[in-house]
């Protein structure tokens, strides 16, 4: 299974300048403008991707005020309508990209996207070229402290409805359907549990190794991906 996505980026988000965060700030407003759009209107309590975009946004520290507006734009209100697109593509070495953005301008979007892959040695992938790779879960990230043991952790997880519990170095890695994400994430806090993220993620199934000399190269590309402004997510087959 493709690791990256995990811990890598919370640790690349924690290094972030503080002169970064308007524009995460950007990127949360307008995922939260399309959960609203396609989810379901602009009541969280039965909005499930608005609720998961809010929930990102307040964990970010972003202004309940920001939040608000981003709401009223998805429903349109203010500013012109935007979108929500995916991008395949591959990278080096055989690893396969799914680029998450949300835009008010396609050709733009698709122009940068395609600019960042050929830069890295990898090109834009025709529609359904490597989504079949990738499965929809929710994913719970559980750091280790002094105050839980693990396994008690992993057994709470479990009967709770968790499909997958895996031990990393850095904590537990807790996979679920995506509508458990939430029950079973309360149900380790209550447990105790330090999450350090939880998110529905795309996971691939066709996980590739990498060298050493191989991963900085692959890294590139995901870490480039991410920043452009209009790009909201990015998974990838990379075991990194």
């Amino acid at each position: 299974m493709s690791g990256h996505s995990k811990w890598a980026t919370i640790k690349r988000a924690k290094g972030a300048a503080d002169a970064k965060r308007g524009n995460l700030f950007a990127k949360l407003a307008k995922a939260i403008s399309v959960a609203v759009q396609t989810g379901g209107g602009t009541d969280p309590a039965f909005n499930f991707k608005l609720r998961m975009a809010i929930q990102k946004a307040k964990e970010a520290a972003m202004p309940n005020d920001n939040i608000e507006r981003a709401i009223k734009r998805g429903a349109g209100e203010g500013k012109e309508a935007i979108q929500d697109v995916v991008y395949e593509g591959y990278g080096p070495f055989g690893t396969a990209f799914l680029v998450e953005a949300i835009t008010d301008n396609p050709n733009r979007t698709f122009n940068n996207i395609r600019h960042i892959f050929t830069k890295h040695n990898g090109n834009i992938g025709a529609q359904g070229s490597v989504a079949w790779h990738f499965e929809t879960r929710g994913q719970i990230l559980v750091e280790r402290n002094n105050k839980n043991d693990l396994s008690d952790l992993e057994l709470a997880a479990i009967d709770a409805g968790a499909e997958d519990v895996r031990e990393s170095e850095e904590g537990l890695e807790v996979y679920t359907l995506p509508l458990d994400l939430e029950k079973i994430k309360e149900v380790l806090n209550k447990a105790g549990a330090k999450i350090a993220k939880s998110d529905v993620i795309k996971e691939s199934s066709q996980g590739v190794d990498l060298t050493e000399e191989q991963k900085p190269k692959v890294d590139a590309l995901f870490a480039e991906l991410e920043e452009d402004d209009d790009v909201v997510a990015v998974h990838t087959s990379a075991n990194l």
